[in-house]
């Protein structure tokens, strides 16, 4: 039993409307709404259903008219003629009222319940029709065409006939030993057994060859390997901080003078405001040229990026594009994304929602299949690296300054893709717009994390040193060693810097694979008790369908784990090591399809100015450049 039918434009114009119970129609809004926000928008078509709450929502796109068909039903249910009853709709709805489709009168009188309900009676019924299968008679069965006789076994008849089939033995002819050309010869008894003799008797023995003895070199006595810059035992006392602890309140204010500020220095000043975008490198925007026809002159275009589309250069006509025409083209478009290091079920799904989006749009005469194609995947692809909510930091961490709280952020991911590191870049940032921090060291496993942190906690205070007269530093540390609880260490740091009125903690976390149960249990522990402003997930951009599998597990065991109604999944991304991928940036696409979540940060370099804002465009070019 269907809950909701409903038709209506992309410009959001309700046409018309069926409800199984009316007056509940705000109860379908949200799934609607969703369905719209989170799918049609997004350019997640590839699939045409989507569950929300106890509905199951399918849909089908109009792209010639611009209209949207949208089916919802009970979840428990299983309907097995919506998909048909769908299309046979929206075939029987265009046929109606065509005419005032083609004129764009969306206004009008749109009377089609009458043929709904006859058509989901048909439906309905053609579901419930079970085809009984007529048993046989016996007379019409094998069974009654055998006679007692010949279930009778006869043992010697069987014999005979097996003895037929195997037929006369053949006589075994030996030829002798050596006469390859010698056919069917019979041999006697006494040239037999010399045959015999011959063949199976002792065989003469090879000499092996006197072993040649290698030449012993004169052994040299082994030299200890000298290292650049290796240092001495002389050096220990300089690189020994195992007895540099911070004080009662796991505060670490120790400042040494580094060689490495003055290197720095250059950077001071150079961050303020918001970040900026990366360099947007990529030529963009070609396309291939257009053959002559008619002996007319071919109109050029540039055409020097995106040359996988010249094997399709033949002119359209005006039709109807269908799936059928776009097939080789999206074959070509699905193994040009997944060189480019696009998840390879990430790049199905987007040129499903592609094909999907195109299906039934009128090309023009001079409408390219490869140029449509290539116009819709960019589009899809825009939309889907494009935030769908604000993530404003430095806003943010104002509205929190009025309310007298830090503002909190929490950095999770994997083993070694650079948490620590970009922690210390988006604290240098902060720093550069005035606002104090406080850095929680949570990572209570791995050795050398406090030791990390406290080494980036000094070196960010001399590049930006305390007021004169203040006895607080701008940034400073917050540990308490190893083997300690993180959920208990973090809402400590979060108190500590709400009593000193910090404006901002950042909390770095231990690096996990996504198949830790236990780390996993203690990470979603600590975003449940602390409940931080912004939850990132720090992941590279190296990895491919990795990062799928990471950001889907991630998300799953924060989840699971939390044990609540609306737990708390990641918010962000940060996307590291982004300066050593060329231009295979595939892995922006599949990290931001499967969580649904902005890149906030793209960290460019090992320098703390290394920080920037995802360029869409750059990004997109570059997927699609050749």
């Amino acid at each position: 039993m269907l809950d909701l039918f409903t038709i209506f434009s992309k410009g959001g114009i309700v046409l018309w409307c069926f409800q199984h119970v009316q007056g509940i129609c705000q109860s379908y809004g949200p799934s609607v709404n969703e369905l719209i926000k989170n799918v049609i928008l997004q350019e997640r078509g590839g699939t045409n259903t989507y569950n929300h709450g106890q509905l199951t929502l399918k849909y089908k796109l109009d792209n010639e008219f611009e209209l949207i068909f949208v089916v919802a039903y009970q979840k428990i249910l299983t309907l097995s003629y919506i998909d048909k009853f769908l299309d046979d709709v929206h075939r029987q709805f265009r046929d109606l009222y065509k005419d005032d489709l083609y004129t764009n009168n969306l206004y009008g009188s749109f009377d089609f319940n009458s043929c709904f309900q006859q058509m989901l009676k048909e439906a309905e019924d053609s579901s419930r029709v079970v085809t009984k299968i007529q048993m046989k008679t016996f007379g019409e069965s094998q069974k009654s065409k055998k006679t007692i006789q010949s279930m009778i076994k006869d043992n010697k008849k069987e014999e005979k006939e097996t003895k037929n089939k195997k037929g006369p033995k053949k006589e075994v002819v030996v030829k002798p030993v050596g006469d390859a050309n010698n056919d069917d010869v019979v041999l006697d008894e006494e040239t037999i057994n010399r045959n015999r003799a011959k063949l199976f008797g002792p065989k003469k023995k090879k000499e092996k060859p006197a072993p040649v003895k290698p030449v012993t070199k004169s052994k040299r006595p082994k030299q200890d390997r000298k290292w650049e810059n290796g240092g001495t035992s002389s050096d220990q006392p300089d690189l020994d901080y195992s007895n540099s602890t911070g004080d009662s309140n796991g505060i670490d204010n120790q400042i040494p003078i580094n060689d490495k500020v003055a290197d720095d220095q250059k950077y001071v000043g150079t961050m303020r405001g918001a970040l900026q975008n990366i360099d947007d490198e990529s030529s963009g925007g070609e396309e291939d040229e257009v053959e002559e026809e008619h002996g007319s002159k071919p109109k050029s275009t540039e055409s020097r990026g995106f040359g996988m589309f010249n094997m399709f250069k033949g002119l359209v006509s005006s039709k109807t594009l269908s799936k059928e025409d776009m097939e080789p083209v999206l074959i070509k478009m699905r193994d040009h994304l997944i060189g480019k290091n696009v998840a390879a079920d990430i790049a199905e799904k987007i040129c499903d929602s592609v094909a999907t989006k195109l299906e039934g749009k009128i090309l023009g005469t001079f409408d390219r299949i490869a140029s449509t194609v290539r116009e819709g995947v960019q589009e899809s692809l825009v939309q889907l690296l494009s935030p769908h909510r604000r993530i404003d930091i430095l806003r943010d961490i104002m509205e929190c300054q009025a309310k007298n709280r830090p503002y909190v952020v929490t950095f999770c991911g994997v083993n070694g893709v650079g948490k620590s590191t970009n922690l210390a870049k988006i604290c240098f940032w902060l720093l550069e717009n005035n606002f104090r921090v406080l850095i929680a060291a949570c990572d209570t496993f791995r050795s050398g994390a406090v030791e990390q942190l406290r080494t980036h906690t000094r070196r960010l205070n001399g590049l930006h040193p305390a007021a004169e007269g203040s006895s607080q530093q701008n940034v400073q540390l917050y540990e308490k060693g190893y083997g300690k609880d993180a959920a208990g260490i973090a809402m400590e740091a979060v108190k500590f810097a709400r009593d000193l009125h910090f404006d901002a903690v950042l909390v770095d976390t231990a690096g996990r694979m996504q198949d830790n149960e236990p780390l996993m249990r203690s990470l979603s522990k600590l975003i449940k008790i602390n409940q931080p402003d912004l939850v990132l997930f720090v992941g590279e951009a190296l990895v491919g369908n990795e990062a799928v599998d990471q950001l889907t597990k991630f998300n799953q065991a924060l989840a699971d784990h939390s044990n609540m109604s609306n737990p708390r999944l990641i918010d962000g991304i940060v996307l590291t090591k982004f300066d050593t991928i060329d231009d295979k940036v595939g892995a922006a696409i599949s990290m931001t399809y499967t969580t649904g979540q902005p890149i906030v940060f793209v960290g460019t370099g090992q320098t703390y100015r290394d920080l920037r804002n995802l360029n869409v465009r750059a990004v997109v070019n570059a997927l699609l450049k050749a």
